[in-house]
């Protein structure tokens, strides 16, 4: 596949980033990570380059950055908090974490997941933040559902969207405007850092931001209730969770009330771009896809925070 500007460019900037960092440069490689529309990630050796969003804010990604840096201890901190400009995207560099294996569920982090959000969701952001993105990425997910096209399994995600509360919309605030939230919380958000057995960390700050913690914890929640997390792994996350002091749930007792419009928001989010991805593959949905599917069509039956587990 031919190189676009943008990725040669971003590929020369993580190389010379990497050789001031490295002396003598192994200098192997350069990786693509990842490279869609809201996102291009290359890695050179012990350095991650990564343009961000065209429509990324430049003042909000500084603040984002800052935090970063702040807390070392929870977030892999940048290699420098001022984001640099190449074909008009923002770029920020980092030092390379090992991710979580895929290929190893049994080895998924869900305590350290736990602890890190509980102590990111304890600690006073350090700088101004704007509020934590998840549900303009709820709001993203559905656009892109209606772009689609007609298929017959959208109309159980729209009715479930139209019955949550406008902040999972953001159509108003959030009711939390000052807890410190990551806002896009999956286990790929995790790596190990010095590599490749440092203390685990949390990755990708664009969503980061002030707002309701329970969204942090909506999308191990969102896969309990649809039967793909286990109830051990799910009891595991919690229980990590309220032994950090973690304050998005109760102490103790149900955590449900806290996490139903969280964990819908993430089913419904989840099952829009799983129907964008089976209409862009011109393929029916698969098992797990329908099951989130499924999900919404239950929740359009029973209103948020009248049920446990969206009536699972």
């Amino acid at each position: 596949m031919p190189r676009t500007p943008l990725l040669s460019d971003l590929t020369a900037r993580a190389r010379t980033t990497a050789h001031t960092r490295i002396d003598p440069c192994p200098c192997g490689a350069t990786t693509t990570l990842t490279d869609r529309p809201d996102g291009t990630v290359v890695r050179h050796e012990g350095t991650v380059a990564k343009a961000h969003a065209p429509s990324t804010d430049p003042a909000d990604l500084t603040a984002r950055l800052t935090t970063a840096e702040h807390l070392p201890g929870i977030l892999l901190p940048p290699l420098d908090p001022t984001p640099l400009h190449v074909h008009d995207r923002l770029v920020t560099c980092w030092p390379y974490g090992t991710p979580v294996d895929p290929d190893d569920p049994d080895a998924a982090p869900w305590e350290a997941a736990a602890t890190l959000l509980a102590r990111l969701h304890r600690t006073p952001a350090p700088t101004p933040l704007p509020p934590m993105r998840g549900p303009l990425k709820a709001v993203r997910a559905i656009t892109r559902l209606r772009e689609a096209g007609p298929h017959p399994a959208a109309a159980p995600v729209l009715r479930a969207w139209t019955l949550l509360p406008a902040w999972a919309r953001a159509e108003a605030p959030q009711p939390d405007t000052t807890t410190l939230c990551h806002g896009d919380l999956h286990l790929g958000q995790l790596v190990r850092y010095p590599a490749p057995d440092g203390p685990w960390l949390l990755i990708d700050v664009d969503d980061l931001g002030v707002g309701v913690p329970g969204w942090d914890l909506a999308r191990p929640a969102a896969w309990y209730a649809c039967g793909l997390l286990p109830p051990d792994e799910w009891a595991r996350f919690l229980a990590a969770y309220r032994e950090a002091a973690g304050p998005a749930v109760p102490a103790d007792g149900d955590p449900w009330p806290a996490l139903d419009v969280p964990a819908r928001t993430l089913t419904v989010q989840t099952a829009a771009l799983a129907i964008v991805k089976a209409v862009a593959a011109d393929r029916p949905l698969d098992e797990v896809e329908r099951a989130v599917v499924d999900a919404c069509d239950r929740m359009g039956s029973v209103p948020p925070e009248l049920a446990p587990g969206f009536a699972k």
